[in-house]
């Protein structure tokens, strides 16, 4: 295909090279005959390799594919993703304690939520780029909106809270596009008082709350005479705040999520979760009180990424990595085997290749001259930064462990394909 943007083609083709790698770092044993392990299609990263050609096919396919077939399918793409991801709830299995595979045969199984973001971003690009679309609206942000929760409610259903995640990434292509900042800004408060109600005292908080409320009333005093509704709105957002810290967070820890990720996202703050008040494990019966799988996952992690200090041990010397001391290092921490062997030196160069993709996409998104294509682009940047951002993190304790894959990294046939799609469609609406 003419006018294809042949760098991010080989950013693609180095990130899938160095993943294979890096799962050869992990899985490679002194006693085995690499090339035939490679060959047999029995090893994690042999079957990697298988992937990446599937992929390259599909990726060729893509490319000669004529682009305006993206715009007519997206919506039917987008019903045919909502009920594949409804069918996991029959046909789906049950691996790690989520229901979001369906088996495709020869040992590999399907993510419906994984693939589900590409044809999220084409629905979200084909409603957006309709000509009776005012998105200045709150009747088109309110549509938008639901385009992009359908299939996050569903991963929530599936016990994929970080696959549930990924799509408010979908938030960034629609400010893009008009969304109003408070809405960013209100989403980004909530956070930081959901963080400060794990580190602070109740009492403690809601008096912190309760000072900048009397700060900003004092600073606004003389307008709030003439206008009684500004004291009421700082009322209003006081009542709020101690409300959410008081009722709603403990609500949501302990009713609604589940107990073992009430512990994950404590454990982020250096805080311990106290299972017993978890209704969820009080209706399991058989389950244990008290469950931390994931502090040991973030120190063997933190341990794995540390040893490799400025420039690394250097390829296949790991030996937290060759010992398996770090939990699924193939797939959700497979950067601790890079921090491993190639040390900050080489995380550095490695997010700068990350940095660099993520440049060209917005570039060529502000290309763009059609809304269609700007706002997949814009839906492509914000996906794999995203993934980028919290996978990072949670390798090194920043972040809740959420299951989320490094992007063309990660071992796995959907998170691959997933991947692969989304970036060779946006490279054909671009060409």
């Amino acid at each position: 295909a003419q006018g294809v943007d042949w760098t991010i083609i080989w950013l693609y083709a180095i990130l899938v090279s160095i993943g294979i790698l890096c799962i050869f770092m992990v899985e490679y044993r002194t006693n085995t005959n690499w090339l035939q392990a490679f060959l047999g299609g029995k090893t994690n990263y042999s079957r990697q390799l298988i992937f990446a050609g599937i992929c390259t096919i599909i990726a060729t396919f893509i490319l000669l594919t004529d682009s305006k077939l993206f715009t007519a399918l997206a919506n039917l793409l987008y019903v045919f993703g909502i009920l594949l991801m409804l069918a996991t709830f029959v046909f789906g299995r049950n691996i790690s304690g989520s229901k979001s595979w369906i088996p495709i045969g020869g040992g590999f199984n399907l993510q419906p939520a994984e693939l589900c973001k590409i044809f999220t971003a084409l629905a979200l690009a084909k409603f957006l780029s309709r000509p009776e679309t005012d998105f200045s609206k709150l009747k088109s942000q309110l549509i938008a909106g639901l385009i992009a929760a359908a299939p996050a409610v569903l991963s929530v259903l599936q016990h994929e809270l970080g696959l549930a995640l990924v799509y408010s990434a979908f938030l960034m292509a629609m400010y893009r596009e008009g969304l109003p900042a408070q809405i960013l800004i209100f989403g980004s408060s909530f956070a930081i008082l959901v963080i400060a109600t794990l580190i602070l005292d109740p009492n403690v908080l809601a008096l912190f709350l309760t000072i900048i409320a009397g700060v900003i009333f004092f600073l606004v005093r003389k307008q709030s005479r003439k206008n009684k509704s500004l004291l009421v709105m700082i009322v209003s957002l006081w009542l709020l705040c101690v409300g959410i810290q008081r009722f709603v967070v403990p609500y949501i820890f302990n009713n609604v999520l589940e107990c073992y990720q009430s512990t994950r996202i404590y454990s982020m703050v250096g805080k311990d979760y106290d299972c017993t008040r978890n209704k969820k494990s009080e209706r399991k019966s058989g389950e244990k009180a008290v469950r931390k799988p994931d502090d040991y996952n973030v120190r063997q992690s933190k341990i794995a990424i540390g040893s490799g200090g400025l420039t690394g041990r250097g390829f296949l010397k790991g030996t937290q990595t060759r010992g398996k001391y770090v939990p699924e290092q193939h797939t959700d921490f497979i950067f601790t085997s890079l921090g491993e062997a190639f040390g900050f030196t080489g995380c550095v160069i490695f997010l700068s290749i990350y940095l660099f993709l993520l440049y060209r996409i917005v570039r060529m998104a502000e290309r763009q001259r059609s809304t269609f294509s700007r706002v997949y682009a814009y839906s492509v940047a914000s996906i794999l930064f995203f993934h980028i951002a919290v996978n990072v993190s949670m390798t090194i304790g920043l972040f809740p462990i959420v299951g989320i894959p490094l992007p063309l990294i990660s071992y796995g046939v959907s998170s691959l394909l997933t991947f692969t799609v989304l970036i060779f469609i946006l490279l054909r609406l671009d060409a």
